[in-house]
């Protein structure tokens, strides 16, 4: 199997939260930049109760501050849903999704931070969470080590 290496946009890194919102706004085919950014704050706010210790810290540190920060609030989460039910919940926050396009939400946020992150610190992240998150983040090919 090969493992395509992301590396982190350097460009993306280095100008912060408006182009990450930017890219999920390219990336999820949202018409408004303000939609693409109330869909990435939810998806990060429930997104980030999951994480825990070093690979928090080692994913968040790719990512504009905003993003880190929305990723690292306090959360009351003390289990790690499984892909599909985290894509689930993200559906009863999103106005209006569905399980469908609930997963596009999730996806095209998720997919954003992957390559803004990088290889290393996402496939760390996904190794620590239950299976099927590597396909939230466009990773299938690293579905076999994430288990």
């Amino acid at each position: 199997m090969t493992v395509t290496t992301m590396q982190p946009r350097s460009s993306m890194t280095n100008s912060g939260w408006t182009d990450l919102i930017e890219a999920v706004r390219e990336t999820g085919r949202y018409s408004t930049t303000a939609e693409a950014e109330q869909v990435t704050r939810i998806v990060l706010s429930g997104f980030g109760g999951m994480l825990r210790g070093d690979s928090r810290a080692a994913f968040t540190q790719a990512l504009p501050p905003e993003a880190g920060e929305a990723l690292s609030s306090p959360t009351s989460e003390i289990f790690q849903p499984t892909a599909r039910e985290f894509v689930e919940s993200m559906a009863t926050r999103i106005e209006g999704a569905t399980p469908a396009t609930a997963r596009w939400h999730v996806s095209s946020v998720l997919n954003v931070l992957a390559e803004q992150a990088g290889t290393s610190p996402t496939a760390r992240l996904i190794s620590q969470l239950p299976p099927g998150y590597a396909l939230l983040f466009g990773l299938a090919e690293l579905m076999g080590t994430a288990a």
